[in-house]
């Protein structure tokens, strides 16, 4: 009997929790005109009434479980007919009584931390619901055309694709080669969402974070050419520039981390170092000048996921990964440098993922896959001062310039440094 008590007191707690977080959300929705749809007593019972049910069902007959479960299922439905349209309880108000019962079952049974992890999860659900709301609503065709397909990439594209080696050399291996696309477009994918969900209000900062983080060559050209059409703000703009470079320093290490942790953790000073000269400028320019004052026009960002641009990287990737193979079987691993610096020009990630498998695999020196990732991130640093130089106004040209030389000088010096 104790174990009964204390199975009844947590599960009325767990369902207190649950009902709370209910009847806050129903007030904020319906404020002048709330309705109950049921909240901590409600909640209370439920959760309860669900460790009881477990209870007698284990110590009298099965069936009564699940006669209560059927109950309580056809009392929400009956609300469901009875109630006014507009004052109708959802299927979310239904999902949580049901989960609220079954959490009550789950504590009877000794599932605690699954109770509470449903419990924790069903109120975030319920807590979020304005504001899930308000950022769906932002979404635009695009945005939901550019999910799908995401959706497709990951889910439908991978299963299908062959996991083996094609080719001389083993060449070619189309599941590992899309899993990095996988890899690169869930990363740049989750910095488009949430500059979506946060939208504008978000501010330059955070938009060159995020932008950074989907792509800093698109945010880079996005904030140059902005900055001309807009040249009284053209710091506010070379500060975002800087941040979404320095921000791409660190999505290298994250990326790399995945597939090869130790040649993350050899690769993070050096990137470090290039990174300071941002963060010093960034410090320096957010403390001194202010840029986050004011409201400032954030350009569109297009989104860096489409099956396009998918199919482009997996290529650049399968290409790049190719030539390491066979640089790397006729033993002429001076050309891995070069050819990192080509594929810097073009695309950072490529190389970067190629270098750590390569290394993983053994078929590549430590040594030379940490500078052949420098030497890339150097290259890609030129472009993006190109870009700048090119597309800016004069204000950013010279500050984005300085920054980003100082942060090539960086990489340079370290590679001086491991030869």
């Amino acid at each position: 009997m104790p174990n009964l008590l204390a199975s009844i007191i947590a599960s009325a707690g767990l369902g207190a929790l649950v009902g709370l977080i209910r009847q806050w959300s129903d007030h904020q929705a319906k404020e002048n005109e709330y309705v109950d749809l049921g909240g901590v007593r409600t909640y209370t019972f439920w959760g309860i009434l669900g460790c009881l049910g477990a209870f007698l069902s284990d110590e009298s007959s099965p069936f009564l479980l699940v006669a209560v479960v059927v109950l309580v299922g056809a009392q929400q439905i009956i609300a469901y007919t009875k109630a006014p349209g507009p004052n109708r309880p959802g299927g979310t108000t239904f999902a949580s009584v049901m989960l609220t019962l079954l959490t009550g079952c789950l504590v009877q049974w000794h599932f605690q931390q699954a109770a509470v992890v449903v419990t924790a999860t069903t109120m975030v659900m319920l807590g979020l619901k304005q504001p899930l709301h308000a950022w769906t609503s932002a979404f635009t065709t695009q945005d939901i055309r550019a999910t799908l397909q995401f959706v497709a990439i990951t889910g439908v594209i991978l299963p299908l694709v062959p996991n083996a080696d094609f080719g001389p050399y083993g060449l070619f291996n189309p599941f590992k080669t899309w899993m990095m696309v996988v890899l690169i477009s869930g990363l740049g994918f989750v910095g488009y969402l949430a500059m979506r969900l946060l939208g504008a209000n978000a501010g330059i900062v955070v938009t060159s974070l995020l932008g950074g983080l989907a792509s800093s060559t698109a945010t880079t050209l996005a904030f140059s050419r902005r900055s001309k059409e807009d040249p009284a703000r053209s710091e506010h703009y070379a500060f975002a520039v800087v941040i979404a470079c320095t921000v791409m320093l660190a999505r290298v290490v994250v990326t790399t981390s995945v597939i090869n942790r130790p040649l993350a953790l050899a690769l993070a000073p050096a990137l470090a170092a290039m990174a300071v000269p941002g963060i010093a400028y960034g410090v320096w320019l957010w403390f001194v000048r202010r840029p986050g004052k004011g409201s400032v026009a954030i350009p569109t960002i297009a989104n860096p996921l489409s099956l396009l641009t998918a199919i482009k990287f997996a290529l650049l990737y399968a290409i790049v990964a190719g030539l390491v193979k066979i640089i790397t079987q006729v033993d002429f691993q001076a050309g891995i440098l070069p050819l990192s610096f080509v594929s810097g020009l073009t695309d950072m990630d490529a190389i970067a993922l190629s270098m750590a498998n390569s290394a993983r695999s053994g078929s590549l020196a430590l040594t030379i896959a940490i500078q052949a990732v420098i030497l890339a991130a150097v290259a890609n640093s030129i472009v993006k001062g190109i870009f700048a130089v090119t597309l800016g106004s004069a204000v950013l040209r010279r500050q984005v310039a300085v920054v980003l030389g100082l942060t090539i000088l960086a990489g340079a010096g370290w590679l001086w440094m491991t030869r």
